[in-house]
């Protein structure tokens, strides 16, 4: 048997998952409500093909619980955020979990951490949690790190299909773990040592990080002499080694907007093109105000209260709205007391912010300039509606004419 420990958007279907595959699942969360959703047969966020993975799950047995339970394994998978100052990892929700964990475990079992962590992390804060207790590593307990590997929007496909990394003190154990995974993971699974696990994770979501940063950095360049950024990406990348992102609004989730603040944290100094790409990506919300302000200005809007953000989300057809370059608009607006701004989302259900609308025709008729934040495919197949207002596509979705761009 397998507890999973925390499920958010990656415990709850990886334990889903699991489960699904015949393996014998006890998932747990401290948050009451959440397991009493789960218990009562309702998943807890949006995903495409993850009701449909719950029901096998629950057909197959799985149990949701808020208590820790002794088994041979566990997988942590709890948030990891960084501390807003130092920009060091916040390893606590790890460590509390190891902790639970150590309380009920019998000698033997294997501690999985899939939680994305900085490197040394499992040796800074991990191990000496499990010595504390008395048990030896390598003989009493094993500790692994397997980093996650998904994205919302297509969990369920990326779980079985990606390839997945097992980082382990010897071989012998990381290769029964790979098994483990096996039973539902159809990609490639490397085992190697748990340093490289953790700075692999990371590596990747900072290498994304970089790229996005540096067409963000164009989009700014271009527009300071006006010129069409989109239209110079679009030529240099039919060089056959060039291949140029687009730029966006910002960067949000909770990988590549969080990870690579892990590696400026633990390596100042050092991590200078990484810093400068975060500085690019966290600067994009203001970016897009002052375009707002100049389009406003143009068009003689006075009134920011006439002004709609279309998207919540951080990314399209997606409930999530961790990192969210719109809150991140929506916060700087606030420090410079600037309210009234008109929201909507087709993906968020419940009210998070001020002036947030549920339908999307009052949205659209209450407002005279609309910012498109996030191309949900509800605004695309009804980009009609939009027809007379003054647009500011940060997406570059917007199929009318005369479209402001970033």
């Amino acid at each position: 048997m397998i507890n999973v420990i925390g499920l958010g958007y990656i415990g709850l279907p990886t334990a889903l998952m699991f489960a699904s595959h015949g393996v014998e699942i006890v998932g747990t969360d401290y948050n009451k409500d959440l397991v009493a959703e789960l218990n009562a047969g309702r998943t807890t966020f949006e995903e495409e093909g993850l009701d449909e993975l719950f029901a096998k799950a629950v057909k197959a047995g799985i149990k949701f619980s808020t208590e820790y339970v002794p088994t041979d394994m566990y997988i942590v998978a709890v948030p990891t955020p960084y501390d807003a100052d130092s920009k060091k990892i916040d390893a606590s929700y790890v460590v509390a979990a190891v902790k639970k964990v150590m309380e009920v475990c019998p000698k033997g079992a294997t501690v999985v951490i899939e939680s994305t962590v900085s490197p040394g992390t499992i040796d800074k804060f991990v191990r000496p949690v499990v010595e504390q207790t008395g048990f030896v590593i390598g003989e009493d307990i094993n500790l692994v790190h397997a980093p996650e590997r998904i994205i919302p929007g297509n969990m369920v496909y990326e779980l079985e299909h990606n390839s997945r990394t097992i980082g382990a003190d010897c071989k012998e154990i990381g290769d029964k773990v790979k098994d483990v995974y096996s039973a539902f993971c159809k990609g490639e699974i490397v085992v190697t040592d748990i340093r490289t696990a953790e700075m692999t994770k990371v590596v990747e979501n900072t290498f994304r990080d970089i790229n996005i940063a540096y067409a963000n950095e164009l989009a700014k360049i271009c527009r300071s002499d006006n010129m069409d950024v989109y239209e110079i990406i679009r030529i240099a990348n039919k060089h056959p080694r060039v291949n140029i992102l687009s730029p966006g609004p910002g960067v949000g989730g909770h990988c590549i907007s969080v990870d690579p603040w892990f590696l400026v944290g633990d390596y100042p100094g050092l991590a200078n093109i990484i810093l400068a790409a975060r500085k690019i990506n966290d600067s994009m919300p203001d970016f897009v105000l002052d375009r707002i302000h100049s389009i406003m200005q143009e068009n003689g809007i006075k009134d920011v209260s006439r002004v709609g953000l279309y998207g919540l989300t951080y990314k399209e057809d997606v409930d999530d709205v961790r990192e969210s370059p719109t809150l991140q608009l929506l916060e700087s607006m606030k420090k410079h007391l600037a309210t009234g701004i008109k929201v909507y989302d087709p993906w968020v259900k419940r009210d998070l912010v001020d002036n947030q609308y549920h339908d999307f025709d009052k949205f659209v008729n209450d407002v005279d300039m609309v910012v498109i934040m996030v191309g949900h495919s509800q605004i695309k197949e009804q980009m009609d509606k939009l027809n007379g207002k003054v647009v500011l596509d940060t997406r570059k979705i917007c199929t009318l004419e005369n479209v402001y761009t970033l």
